[in-house]
């Protein structure tokens, strides 16, 4: 394949027509060769002149005044600068390895920031069911990437920025910029050739990389396809280039995918015949020039499941730069004959089972561990995939479950599981929104730029910890995570090679599940190692036999790397590796009332200066235990909510006296609050004067509180808590 190289003429917002071009060198790309990170490199250049003379006013001036020896001596010398500069360019382009190692947040330009991304409170309001423009552009991009990087995410994708039919439609206009008409000219919508490269320049300087969206099936056309003009096309602008006009009648058939128009008779999408060597050459001078002229680090290719896999080698290497393709196909050993060819798709058949494993609880677990079985098995380049759980062609998780442990849970799969990981616009602020007609592309100022939104807090956490252990061990994106716990609820993921193998433990059991365990094994760590939960920064220990307890509570996932690895982090608190994690920062108190009868609530406050600890008391009052939830005060005591709970089913706890081991009272009595086939295990035991429970057993109104009591210091969270007949009894974590 023969391509026009960098010093191609480059982009402009306001193309100069026909044919000019002023001098250009031609690249032969040799795929086996690999040049510093790149898979492929120039194997021969040769600098030419090109016949056709250009109406450039500077230009001419600068032929005018040289003599013809002088001439060649200038091209050959410009040739020479440009060729410098590409080869310079090519050297720092981030390949896939690279590319493992960041993570993605998906902008759709048009509804991220409004304008300049500084006066979203005079954007007018985006009636995202028309499919219109709504005003965002890419310096409103640029003017926010702090909330962007806030997340702690080192890369972002963007809409197609080429030029697009400019008709409002049947379908809207071309808002998401699928819908092109000229490749060699920006969309004006979205801002100036300047704005676009000073984003470019804003990303880099920030060491983020960008990637952007490009299509290769099809250009737009405002009509019927059996009416489309193909002169307003550029530059392919000849029927010669496409497909004759045919509807998809077949979706399982990749002959009519590939052959047929995808579109309706409103907004028509003629289908190129990129299997042609003429249409194939000309992308390639284009992407080329585009990658070159813009510095762009990464591609997602549009609709690659449309396009035969034998296309896309020559364009990837063409682009000389990491892509990925859209391929929605649920079946992965379809799927993957796509991302052999180009290298990564997204990975589009772990998304439908992730989706339906984790949009409630009756969702199956199991469909999803097969998937990732086979995944591995037919797809071996499958740590290069994009993973993610939403995008602007499908349903916000949002709107299939309002339960945020659930999306938790889901994001993150997505943010530590194999591939790149990759989060669309408003995901961390869990806007929400189906398909039709198109509620998922919401613009984000509407939503607000709150950085303190749970998952944007969430994913900000899972971002810094991925990059943290990535930076201390470059294969850990290379290992294919392994399934080492499974039941009906519950999945428990082993990624990373011996000694900083990173454990997700996830369930779909929702933010109303009480408490539970896991015994888990096949983490591969010593008995005796120390692990931190980084997502609530508590410690568990492996067990003398290697098992991993690991407690669940209130449906969050758990995410446990060793202790020791965590120094100099700033994880949890990790400066350095002698500073220890704060013990366990929960607290319960069981107590006992005389109310009858009837249910009775108690709402309570109490606040104890007393460090983290969890204790059990108990009254000689017959009636139901009393459960204190608490959390973490800036001093580091504790507040203690207090919801007291009784029924005519209560049963009557003996009267506890004080003693020094909780094995034959708390742990009896929380037997029974577990009802049968279930067990507590017995935790070390910590004495507590009766004066640290003085203001809440006063604040419980209960006179005869144990005088003193029994209290477990923790160094790892634990808990427990089912209802069984109006009886419960949780611990709960700050």
């Amino acid at each position: 394949m023969r391509t026009k190289g960098a010093c191609a003429p480059a982009l402009h917002s306001q193309s100069r027509g026909g044919s000019c071009h002023p001098p250009s060198m031609i690249f032969k790309y040799k795929p086996s060769f690999r040049f510093t990170n790149q898979p492929w490199a120039p194997a021969a250049v040769q600098c030419i002149c090109n016949p056709v003379p250009c109406p450039d006013p500077a230009w001419d001036r600068i032929m005018a005044l040289t003599s013809p020896s002088l001439h060649a001596r200038a091209m050959i010398f410009g040739c020479l600068v440009v060729l410098l500069s590409f080869l310079a360019g090519s050297a720092q382009a981030a390949d896939a390895a690279e590319w493992r190692r960041r993570s993605i947040y998906q902008v759709l330009t048009d509804r991220y920031a409004y304008r300049n991304g500084t006066d979203e409170d005079h954007a007018p309001n985006c009636e995202v069911e028309l499919g219109l423009y709504c005003g965002g552009t890419w310096r409103g991009i640029m003017n926010n990437l702090d909330y962007i990087q806030g997340m702690n995410f080192d890369a972002i994708w963007i809409s197609p920025v080429v030029k697009q039919l400019p008709q409002r439609t049947g379908d809207g206009e071309a808002y998401t910029a699928y819908w092109a008409q000229n490749l060699y000219e920006l969309e004006p919508h979205f801002g100036t050739e300047q704005d676009l490269r000073d984003l470019i320049a804003a990303l880099h300087s920030r060491g983020m990389l960008l990637m952007l969206d490009v299509v290769v099936n099809h250009m737009g056309f405002a009509g019927a396809g059996d009416e489309c003009d193909y002169s307003v096309l550029y530059p392919f602008n000849d029927t010669k280039y496409y497909h004759d006009y045919c509807e998809i009648t077949d979706p399982t058939s990749p002959l009519n995918t590939q052959s047929c128009w995808l579109g309706d008779w409103k907004v028509s999408l003629a289908d190129l015949r990129t299997e042609d060597a003429e249409v194939q050459d000309m992308f390639g001078q284009w992407i080329s020039q585009m990658v070159a002229n813009y510095s762009i680090d990464g591609l997602r290719i549009d609709t690659s499941i449309n396009v035969e896999p034998e296309f896309f080698p020559n364009f990837v290497d063409a682009a000389g730069v990491f892509a990925t393709g859209e391929v929605m196909q649920g079946d992965d050993s379809l799927a993957c004959q796509w991302a052999d060819a180009i290298g990564s798709i997204l990975n589009y058949p772990i998304y439908y089972t992730l989706t339906r494993a984790f949009s409630n609880s009756e969702g199956s677990i199991n469909d999803l561990v097969l998937t990732i079985e086979s995944v591995k098995e037919n797809c071996p380049n499958s740590t290069s995939f994009g993973s993610f759980s939403e995008n602007h062609d499908v349903a916000r998780f949002a709107s299939l479950t309002d339960d945020l442990a659930l999306a938790k849970n889901i994001i993150t799969y997505t943010m530590l599981a194999d591939g790149i990981p990759i989060i669309y616009q408003g995901q961390e602020q869990r806007q929400f929104g189906s398909i039709h007609p198109y509620f998922n592309r919401a613009p984000l100022w509407q939503a607000g730029f709150n950085t303190s939104a749970p998952l944007y807090e969430h994913i900000a956490i899972l971002n810094k910890f991925r990059q943290h252990v990535i930076s201390g061990h470059d294969n850990h994106t290379e290992y294919m995570a392994e399934v080492i716990y499974q039941d009906m609820h519950s999945l428990g993921l082993r990624k990373g090679f011996n000694g900083s193998q990173v454990i997700t433990v996830l369930n779909n059991n929702g933010q109303d599940c009480a408490y539970f365990e896991l015994e888990v094994s096949g983490h591969d760590y010593a008995p005796g190692t120390v692990l931190t939960e980084v997502l609530t920064c508590t410690n568990l220990t492996v067990s003398e036999s290697g098992n991993l307890t690991v407690p669940m509570f209130a449906g969050t996932p758990k995410v446990l790397y060793p202790l020791e690895l965590l120094a100099n982090s700033s994880i949890c608190g990790m400066h350095e590796a002698e500073e220890p994690l704060p013990s366990a920062t929960i607290m319960t108190i069981d107590a006992t009332s005389t109310v009858g009868g009837h249910v009775t609530t108690i709402e309570t406050v109490e606040t104890s200066p007393i460090p983290p600890i969890t204790t059990h008391v108990w009254s000689t009052i017959s009636g139901l235990p009393t459960v204190v939830p608490s959390v973490m005060n800036p001093e580091g005591g504790f507040t203690a909510i207090t919801k007291l709970i009784t029924t005519t089913q209560a049963p009557t706890p003996q009267a506890t006296p004080a003693t020094t081991s909780t094995a034959d009272s708390s742990a009896e009595h929380s037997r029974k609050a577990l009802g049968a086939g279930e067990s507590l295990k017995p935790k070390s035991n910590l004495v507590l004067s009766a004066a640290g429970l003085a203001g809440a057993a006063s604040s419980l109104d209960i006179a005869d509180a144990a005088a003193s009591v029994t209290a477990s210091a923790f160094d790892r969270w634990h808990g427990h808590g089912h209802g069984h007949g109006g009886h419960f009894h949780r611990h709960f974590g700050a």
